[in-house]
């Protein structure tokens, strides 16, 4: 049910390489079919080898850039994914507060893949305190999880526990994604009065760079075109296994996974 007229919206960071943050989100907009629009909160340099150096944008462009484009095009769902420092975060969520967004999806990007930073420590409490709370779904993986929750999550036990601390914290669900634990990929969707676990293969690639960005922003899409959670959540969890199974090689490192893989497999 494609609809390239519905908008939707990310606030995230750049990524120099195209294979995560803003450009893997515009990427799943139009894969998915909506029309996608974005506010950069930083400039990274990276590619598939690593992120090497970050420079966060100024609290009051960011501000701007969200005031124009709700003033103008109100985003039909929106999601959230790097944003570093302390003032940005309050910054965003004391702007998103007088638009009172609908499905607002938060993606807790913490540490790169490469293993870099990406969260300032003190920004984390941050976070919990202001953006999570605002949150329609959040969406971390174990090891944001554990950041937030002090929780150690070494099964699908301990993601159920985690899972539902962090519900209490304020958003109406939580996705706990269990791509880092072993066996089967185990995601979790928990709600006040929904509870759905998604099971899938494990793939066996090492082209996944942007994954978490691709499946919030999947998710985004398909609530912006009327999906509920649970449908959202399931066709968006069917998106990303596929774009990680046409994953293909590019750089050196680390390569991304294929947002138009449908597209391009109807070619073939």
């Amino acid at each position: 049910m494609r609809n390239y007229k519905v908008p939707t919206l990310t606030i995230a960071g750049s990524d120099s390489s195209g294979g995560a943050g803003v450009q893997a989100d515009l990427k799943t907009f139009s894969a998915i079919g909506t029309y996608g629009m974005s506010v950069i909160t930083a400039i990274t340099a990276q590619n598939t080898k690593g992120v090497f150096m970050v420079e966060d944008l100024s609290k009051e462009i960011i501000k701007k850039q969200i005031e124009v484009v709700f003033d103008d095009i109100r985003p039909k769902a929106l999601k959230i994914g790097m944003v570093s420092s302390e003032e940005i975060i309050k910054e965003i969520a004391k702007t998103l507060d007088k638009y009172k967004p609908e499905n607002l999806v938060i993606d807790p990007v913490m540490i790169s893949k490469s293993g870099y930073s990406l969260l300032k420590p003190e920004a984390k409490k941050s976070m919990i305190d202001y953006l999570i709370p605002m949150a329609y779904i959040i969406t971390p993986n174990t090891p944001e999880a554990e950041e937030i929750t002090g929780i150690k999550i070494n099964s699908v036990e301990d993601m159920k526990l985690a899972g539902q601390k962090i519900l209490e914290l304020g958003p109406k669900f939580v996705l706990m994604k269990g791509g880092h634990l072993d066996g089967d990929a185990v995601d979790i969707l928990i709600g006040k009065d929904v509870f759905e676990v998604y099971k899938s293969e494990r793939l066996n690639r090492k082209n996944t760079h942007g994954t978490g960005c691709t499946l919030s922003s999947a998710i985004t899409a398909h609530l912006a075109l009327g999906y509920d959670i649970c449908e959202s959540v399931k066709r968006s969890k069917e998106y990303i296994t596929n774009a990680i199974r046409y994953s293909f090689d590019i750089g050196n490192g680390v390569g991304p996974v294929h947002h138009f893989y449908e597209i391009e497999n109807l070619q073939n």
